[in-house]
């Protein structure tokens, strides 16, 4: 019944909002398939992480509760095998990338460190930034660029602290000066990067060269209930992934608001809190819906 309840509330407040109206303007999201287990039977735990590999043949995924990553393969917009892959050194995996060498790269959501992977699932070590002229990084969330350079986003220092592959650092980029609170970042084909605060609604932007993040859009909470992750696929379009409304932003480069798409549910094809989500190809989604235990597959259709 509290489910429900709270169900109920969450569709309310979007119908308020006018969410439905905006459904038709966006691409399309058809579900595909849902995977609820690995490739033994065993169950999914409350999903938080999900990374599409450069190919986008290999998708990894960060079963948080269950302490492991399961790597699957995608093919016609369906997941198939589930292997495991869990080391000692990583306790709650919460968020997840893939180098362009197969690499992955993990955040540990309660040590907050990153850690690195072979493609194969073996531990390579911490991967953290070297040669910072002030205070430690504490990450939050991160990001990788085409060139392997991670992004940290450091809440503790308000930053985002920019590396080389083996963790050197190169730069970092100031908060803005107001701001609620920073949830995720992502950086785009031409070095672009997107800075996310889940309590403002606001989207910020800066470009490879840029010392400082402008304001690309501040209309996010006319369209969700609270955001904390964003991405962009190789098309350049953004997506907002709305953790508490079960639903997806899709925002223009301009940093227009190009529609919203699923929405909060239990039944195939909704979501409830999803948290990471990655595009491959511009053609296919696959979304972590952490609260239901399982990760779903979209068709995107523009």
């Amino acid at each position: 019944m509290p489910r429900l309840i709270l169900m109920i509330a969450f569709l309310a407040s979007g119908l308020a909002l006018g969410w439905n109206a905006y459904a038709a303007e966006a691409l399309r999201f058809i579900h595909s398939r849902s995977v609820y287990a690995d490739d033994r039977g065993a169950a999914l735990n409350h999903p938080e992480g999900v990374a599409c590999g450069g190919s986008g043949s290999t998708v990894i995924v960060a079963d948080t509760r269950n302490g492991r990553l399961v790597r699957y393969a995608l093919s016609a917009e369906v997941l198939t095998g589930g292997s495991q892959i869990k080391v000692p050194q990583v306790h709650s995996p919460v968020l997840v990338h893939i180098s362009s060498n197969g690499d992955i790269l993990v955040l540990d959501g309660k040590l907050r460190r990153v850690f690195r992977l072979s493609a194969e699932g073996a531990f390579l070590g911490a991967v953290e930034p070297k040669g910072v002229p002030t205070g430690s990084v504490v990450p939050k969330s991160f990001a990788m660029d085409r060139e392997d350079r991670v992004y940290f986003l450091d809440n503790f220092s308000r930053r985002v602290v920019v590396t080389d592959p083996s963790g050197i650092y190169q730069r970092e980029i100031p908060f803005p000066e107001k701001f609620g609170f920073f949830s995720d970042v992502a950086v785009d084909a031409r070095g672009t990067l997107f800075l996310l605060d889940s309590v403002a609604g606001s989207l910020y932007a800066a470009d490879k060269t840029a010392n400082a993040f402008s304001l690309l859009t501040k209309e996010l909470k006319e369209y969700a209930s609270f955001p904390t992750h964003v991405t962009v696929d190789g098309k350049g379009t953004i997506y907002v992934v709305d953790q508490n409304g079960g639903g997806v932003l899709i925002i223009g480069q301009d940093g227009a608001f190009r529609g919203r798409q699923l929405a909060i549910g239990w039944k195939e094809g909704l979501l409830y809190y999803p948290s990471q989500m990655c595009v491959t190809g511009g053609e296919v989604a696959v979304i972590a819906d952490r609260e239901n235990s399982r990760v779903q597959v979209y068709k995107l259709l523009r």
